[in-house]
């Protein structure tokens, strides 16, 4: 199979799954789950399923929604084989992706040091002011 086709069917797979996590999974340990990526391995048998799930920061949070999800891998891989035409559906593995979460972690540092920043300037003119009244 080709690298092309795997592609193919992860977006597919992404398209899809994202559909049904926001139509079909009503479980509230989920919050809002959110289909990042898809991995397809090139002879199409299993599929790596990147989840974030928003509201969800806290580690235990995070674990539990995904085994929610991961307890529903049957119902989604049925789900996945009613809506594509394919001899067989990949088997799906899902994995937290953090990269948003680390994204998020990064932006609030930069934003703390560029105000810390700001901060030190701001006292620093008004103790030169001071120094020159």
């Amino acid at each position: 199979m080709s690298q092309a086709r795997a592609n193919r069917v992860a977006d597919q797979i992404q398209r899809e799954l994202a559909q049904v996590f926001q139509r079909e999974m009503k479980d509230p340990r989920l919050g809002i789950a959110t289909v990042s990526a898809v991995e397809v391995t090139s002879d199409l048998q299993n599929a790596k399923v990147f989840v974030t799930f928003l509201g969800k920061d806290e580690q235990e949070e995070i674990e539990e929604a995904l085994e929610v999800v991961r307890g529903a891998a049957g119902f989604l891989r049925s789900k996945l084989a009613k809506e594509m035409r394919m001899r067989s559906v990949p088997s799906l593995r899902f994995f937290f992706d953090k990269s948003i979460q680390e994204g998020q972690r990064m932006s609030s540092l930069i934003e703390k040091a560029v105000s810390d920043d700001q901060q030190k300037s701001a006292n620093k003119k008004q103790s030169d002011k001071d120094d020159h009244s």
